[in-house]
């Protein structure tokens, strides 16, 4: 969106540089046909063309004034992305803190289990004892 409307403000740099030049041209027409000597029409031509000259160094002035502009927008953008960001990261951090130390831990008794030990009159048998499936 950005180059867009550069290139929308380039064109209307563009379009008065014409008229610029146009007018210029059109008063060294006048200032020719109104000179009687040599001296005169010559002076005419050099205030054409430097009218000329104005006209294209204006346009490329406000080119230049456009693309900082632009740049200018486009820096304001990143800061105020950036500056969001790291609001978000901020409060992510707060509402860490603020649950920190809700929850169990996952790890030590619960309360919620028996805990299943061995027969100590057969060491062999492990924590969980075998089914008896001689009855199939």
């Amino acid at each position: 969106m950005q180059t867009a409307k550069v290139k929308v403000k380039d064109m209307v740099s563009s379009a008065k540089e014409k008229v610029n030049e146009g007018t210029a041209k059109t008063q060294g027409k006048t200032g020719k046909a109104t000179a009687t000597t040599h001296g005169q029409k010559e002076m005419a031509k050099e205030e054409t063309r430097a009218n000329k000259a104005q006209a294209k160094a204006q346009m490329h002035q406000e080119k230049a004034e456009h693309r900082v502009e632009a740049a200018e927008t486009r820096a304001e953008k990143a800061q105020a992305k950036a500056q969001k960001q790291q609001q978000k990261a901020e409060h992510r951090g707060e509402v860490a803190a603020a649950h920190h130390g809700t929850r169990e831990p996952l790890t030590g008794p619960h309360d919620n289990h028996t805990p299943v030990t061995a027969d100590p009159a057969n060491p062999g048998a492990g924590a969980y004892p075998t089914t008896d499936n001689t009855t199939l």
